[in-house]
Order: C-alpha cells, then structure tokens, then sequence
C-alpha cells in the first residue's frame, strides 16, 4: 500500500494540472480496474472570472466512477480526490521519509493515501463472503481542491443512488474524525470604474480599485455570528498616472449552519449594493456557496456510532470533533445522505510542505473501512432522514 501511495503522490496532480491529472487518473484506472468497469467521465462545464474580469471556461480533468452490483439491496457511495493544492510551479514535489512511521509528501495524506486505504477496503470486502448483499459506487474527482465545480453532478447523481456514502480524506493524526462541517463559499467581486488622468482630471475618474479595498474592509467588519469571511486577492491597478477603472476582489465566506449562510448572503448583496453606490462604480458578484454547512444531525451520528462500534472490535478509539474545513462530505450530506467523509490515513499538516502520512494507519483504516462496509452489508440499519 505504501508503494501505491509513493507512485501517486510522486505524480503531480493539482488541481489545475490536466496532464498529471490525466496520468493520475489512468493509474488509479488501473488500480480501481482489479474491481470492476471504470469510466473517466467528462467534468460538465464551469466558467471562472479572469484578473481581466472576463467570464471564460475553465479546464478541469476527468472523473472516475465505478459501479458494482447496482442491484443489491444496499447501496453505498465511497468517494476521494486525485488532485492536490501543489501545482507543477510548487517546490513541494517529492516524497521522503520522516521515520519509521511517518513519511512527508505532497498529497500523501491528502488524499492518495485516502485513494489506497478505499481500494484495498473495496478488495478486501469483495474477496470475503459478506460482498453479495451490498453494491457500491466509487468517484474519485479531479477538482475537489477548488470545490469540485466541474464533478459536482456527477457526486449528486451518485448520491441519488445509494443509501450512505464514506469519504476517504484524512484524519488527525490521533484517529480523529472530521464530525460537524462549516459551509464555504467563493467569491469574485468585478468592480468597474472610470479610467482618468491621475493629475490632470482624477475627480472625474472612479476609483476601481479602492471602492475594491473598501469592499474588502467592509467583508472584514462583518459581524455575523458563526460566519467568517476572508478577503483574499485583489487584482486590478495599473501605473501611478492612471485612476484605476478595473479590479477583482476574490473573498471566501465559511457558515456554521444554513441561517449562517443565508444571513451571510443576504449582507453581503447589501454591501455590494452600498459599496458601489458611495463609490459610483458598478460590481458584478460571481459565485457562490459550493460547499453547504454539514451539522451533525441524527443521520450523521448514527453512521459514525456505526464507525465507532467498528473501530471498538479493531481495537481503535474512534472519536470526532467540528471542523471549519470542508470537503465533498458536505454536498453528499446536503443531498440527504449520512456521511463519515474522514476515513483516509492518519496525517496532518495539510495543504502545505510538511504534509505527512502516519504509515501505520494504511492497514489500520483499510481494516476499519473494509469492516464498516461488510457490517452494512449484513444488515447493520442505515439511518434515514
């Protein structure tokens, strides 16, 4: 299993970066191809806002699904990602050892070991006697990184087939479980001024990018309960002698609940609306909220007791705590399923070059999954909502 992870993370893959996402994908056929039919499906078509402020189509890689035994009378949905945050410009490129037990790489944990520990779960339920009660489906996208825009219909269509789904993104390093999620949103604010000599006539210019800064200030100030809101970039400006008449402001806006996210849009169009009068300028707001909070629900409680019970017989502690972070768990429990979408590797330091992989918890977690889904398979009662 090692080795598998080795070979995939020594592959860049971010999110961006079609060619090792393609070569990416092709391996993980291979892999996923011991267990049944693999397709690559198109992603469906997404647009992005340029530094420009123009709206063009942007390139995403394919998506992986496999379906097996569609007919059985309990269906369930495991779910991961190929791509990475590490571009092909990142220095963080290569794998090594840290120790005995613990490697440093880019993606290892997030989430090629993940990819690992499902396939040799997936192996181990289809070799044992409990396969035939349960069916199962696998999507592994090529754009959960930057919110999964292009995979989206694919996880939903998915979703509508199965009863329960498991996500295979890591877990803390102690074993902890991802429980309660923040929703997220991003933004791209498209501010439009007049353009002026910034010496001869600036009173008749419209300053893009500050009525820009003042829209971050005022983002900044927002004080909603249980929503934070993070100004990003901004781009636009041009030489010193010229009043700006273009700038973008990208913004992120994380919710705790659905009241969140609704009190969260609703000041924010206001804003917009304020910004763009006291500066005489026009914004154009692009985006929205891809990622809707995930509360721990009762649905959501059962399946992690089921998780914890399993965990219990393999001799592991199995808890969860909330999380600001978000992941494709958060669409597939909007979409009514229940969801433990923390059943990758053990590791941390996520998204940046210390990135590392608890080696022991391969096998730990393969276990743990490939038990939770023979349960399932032999009756253990999935909740409904």
């Amino acid at each position: 299993m090692l080795a598998q992870v080795l070979a995939l993370a020594e592959i860049n893959s971010g999110s961006r970066n079609l060619a090792g996402l393609s070569t990416v994908a092709d391996r993980l056929a291979s892999l996923f191809g011991t267990l049944g039919p693999v397709t690559l499906r198109d992603p469906a078509p997404v647009d992005a806002v340029t530094p420009a402020g123009e709206t063009v189509p942007l390139a995403l890689g394919r998506n992986l699904h496999l379906s097996v035994r569609p007919e059985a009378p309990v269906r369930v949905l495991l779910t991961g990602h190929m791509d990475t945050v590490f571009g092909p410009e990142d220095p963080f490129q290569t794998c090594r050892r840290i120790d005995a037990t613990t490697i440093n790489g880019p993606g290892v944990a997030d989430m090629k070991g993940g990819l690992v520990v499902m396939q040799a779960a997936l192996s181990a339920l289809e070799r044992s006697p409990f396969a035939a009660p349960i069916g199962w489906e696998v999507v592994i996208n090529s754009d959960e990184e930057i919110s999964s825009p292009g995979s989206a219909p694919l996880l939903l269509e998915a979703a509508g087939r199965v009863r329960a789904a498991l996500t295979f993104e890591p877990a803390l390093p102690d074993g902890t479980l991802a429980g309660a999620r923040k929703g997220s949103g991003n933004f791209s604010a498209v501010v439009r001024g007049r353009a002026a000599h910034a010496g001869r006539n600036p009173e008749q210019g419209r300053n893009a990018l500050v009525a820009a800064a003042d829209l971050a200030l005022g983002l900044a100030r927002l004080d909603l309960p249980g929503v934070s809101i993070n100004p990003a970039r901004i781009d636009g400006g041009g030489p010193n002698n010229v009043v700006p008449d273009l700038a973008v402001l990208r913004f992120n806006v994380r919710p705790a609940d659905h009241a969140g996210q609704h009190a969260a849009a609703h000041a924010i169009d206001a804003l917009v609306v304020r910004i763009a009068a006291a500066h005489e300028v026009t914004i154009d707001l692009h985006g929205h909220f891809a990622r809707p909070p995930k509360p721990m629900d009762a649905r959501q409680s059962a399946l992690f007791g089921l998780v914890r019970d399993c965990g219990s017989d393999l001799g592991l502690t199995i808890g969860w705590r909330d999380t600001g972070g978000v992941c494709d768990g958060n669409n597939l429990a909007a979409a009514g399923l229940p969801v433990v979408d923390t059943m990758g590797v053990r590791g941390g330091a996520i998204h940046s070059a210390d990135e590392f992989l608890c080696t022991d918890s391969l096998v730990e977690r393969a276990q743990l999954a490939a038990l939770v889904l023979m349960r399932l398979a032999r009756g253990a009662p999935l909740p409904t909502g």
